[in-house]
């Protein structure tokens, strides 16, 4: 019996995360108002189960918001150890953190005015995310490939700033404008400061 515990709880496990892909998938494809029922069905589980691990709207979204942070955490030394340069590795880290803003999308709405556990999640997002931020960006400058006069923070703002409203304007090509920006960090590029 004491086997069926841990199997029991890695299935569980394997349910959650299923659960916070598929509802992540479904964000970015509908928005944070998602009809529960679509995202088990992307997950292959009941809508209980949906439930179960997560009673409310707020619940999943928080759970989304917090799996997807992490998820860019991991990718920081992935990106270092896949890529041939600190520069292509901070390129391929942002182009996931703009993915990730994506189904940030609607998410102060869906905690209806619960400014504390928005702030809470916000703090959790700096706390994690800049020092990534900053270690690929230091990475590339120390490797003469970036200038070195800016900070992972404000990187990630410049980035989160040009995301902003991209997805009501189909006019608007963020990633465009993210390409640019990341260009522009190149040492030697114009504007760069003279060393």
């Amino acid at each position: 019996m004491t086997t069926d515990v841990p199997r029991r709880r890695a299935d569980a496990r394997r349910n959650e995360e299923a659960l916070l892909d598929a509802a992540a998938a479904a964000f970015v494809a509908v928005g944070v108002e998602a009809p529960v029922r679509d995202i088990a069905v992307r997950a292959g589980v009941g809508v209980g189960t949906v439930y179960r691990h997560f009673p409310t709207r707020a619940d999943l979204v928080v759970a989304v918001y917090r799996h997807q942070v992490e998820a860019c955490v991991e990718a920081g030394p992935t990106c270092r150890a896949e890529t041939a340069s600190p520069y292509d590795a901070l390129v391929r880290w942002i182009d996931g953190f703009v993915d990730f803003l994506v189904t940030k999308h609607g998410l102060a709405g869906a905690l209806h005015g619960d400014g504390s556990r928005f702030e809470a999640l916000h703090a959790y997002f700096l706390e994690r995310l800049v020092p990534v931020c900053d270690e690929l960006l230091s990475a590339a400058a120390a490797a003469g490939e970036v200038r070195d006069d800016l900070s992972g923070y404000e990187l990630m703002r410049g980035v989160g700033g040009l995301c902003a409203g991209a997805e009501d304007d189909e006019r608007y090509d963020a990633r465009r404008l993210v390409a640019v920006l990341l260009a522009g960090l190149r040492a030697g590029s114009p504007g760069s400061p003279r060393r």
